[in-house]
């Protein structure tokens, strides 16, 4: 029951722990995860593992690719100490992605950043829903498979139209929040342009 509640973490082969509150996730619509008031002494160490993968299933779709298109996946997971944080899967068209691939997780600095300078953006769509995890997820981000998690789906494209990333991403419910800002553009402004 107290696992179910989030209170209690069980480490397969370890045993059972109290689980220390973790600090809050935002979610800032338009492109990731971060703590706005996190100190730079309490920064998140992000592991990222790359794998060359074929498109298949909903990925064709979210991609605009036929089905066998070559992708490159960007495993990220986010840690907090030892403590998984956040998951992401970043599924980005083998054209796009750095030369580089390795299949080896690897510590990443600025990951976001680095990213965000894989392509010029003009459109970035997001679907966010809560839902159950998955038996992977929750196994991943040690959490009970009760707890719900904000499951965020984001496409980017670029300036041509051509979806160059879809992500994945995969938050914590009970310490997630998601702040999405929209700039109206008022009649005089519209006329202006």
């Amino acid at each position: 029951m107290l696992q179910g509640e989030g209170l209690v973490e069980k480490i397969h082969g370890k045993g059972n722990f109290v689980r220390r509150s973790l600090r809050r996730i935002t979610y800032v619509g338009g492109w990731g995860a971060r703590d706005p008031q996190a100190a730079p002494d309490t920064a998140l160490r992000i592991t990222v593992r790359t794998t060359k993968t074929r498109a298949r299933g909903h990925l064709t779709a979210l991609l605009g690719v036929s089905t066998g298109s070559p992708l490159t996946e960007f495993l990220c997971l986010s840690y907090e100490a030892e403590s998984p944080h956040s998951l992401a899967r970043i599924y980005v068209p083998r054209d796009l992605a750095p030369a580089a691939v390795s299949n080896e997780p690897r510590q990443h600095e600025g990951a976001a950043e680095r990213f965000a300078a894989l392509r010029p953006t003009s459109e970035v769509r997001e679907t966010v829903s809560a839902r159950l995890p998955t038996p992977d997820e929750a196994s991943t981000l040690r959490i009970s498979s009760a707890l719900a998690v904000l499951a965020i789906t984001r496409v980017t494209a670029d300036i041509t139209g051509r979806v160059v990333e879809a992500a994945l991403l995969v938050l914590p419910g009970d310490r997630a929040d998601a702040v999405f800002t929209t700039h109206h553009v008022t009649d005089e402004g519209w006329m202006e342009r």
